[in-house]
């Protein structure tokens, strides 16, 4: 039983191994492109620092320059649900992409621009906070990831949840 399952895994690998030489077929790409080296390059991404093939140069980054990192919405309710929009301005050289942002908890909801904002431009990010099940001074980060130097910036959101 042994030398068969031997003998599989060796076939496998074979398989594995010989079907690596094989030619790229260009005809299948549709947005992307062959570099002469033989690597893929999708055209429709914009330069990413945690995927770039070389370090990016941080003068020519986006950058995401927030008027307040963190803001307290004060006492509220137990079940209230509370807003506030974080406003942000593109600094750098580079159109920035925000690829997610992620309250620490559910009850902590970020709205993020899918688009691209461009260097000079203003952008929002609405966190709604749920104080349901809550009581006390609450404090929540939503981190927010995008083609920046550093790729991760967080921003906070607290308030005290009054119980009834």
């Amino acid at each position: 039983m042994k030398r068969y399952i031997l003998l599989g895994t060796v076939a496998i690998m074979t398989l594995l191994m010989s079907c690596g030489g094989q030619a790229l077929d260009k005809s299948v790409l549709s947005s992307t492109e062959v570099l002469s080296e033989g690597k893929i390059k999708n055209s429709s991404i914009y330069h990413n620092p945690i995927t770039a093939d070389k370090p990016l140069d941080p003068e020519e980054a986006a950058s995401m320059d927030f008027e307040e990192m963190a803001f307290d919405f004060g006492a509220m309710q137990e079940g209230d649900k509370v807003e506030h929009v974080f406003k942000f301005t593109n600094n750098g050289k580079a159109p920035l992409t925000i690829s997610e942002a992620r309250g620490s908890c559910g009850c902590t909801v970020p709205q993020w621009p899918k688009e691209p904002i461009m260097p000079g431009e203003k952008g929002e990010i609405k966190v709604v906070f749920n104080s349901a099940g809550k009581e006390g001074r609450q404090q929540k980060d939503v981190t927010i990831t995008a083609n920046t130097i550093p790729n991760q910036t967080v921003i906070k959101v607290s308030g005290k949840v009054i119980t009834k």
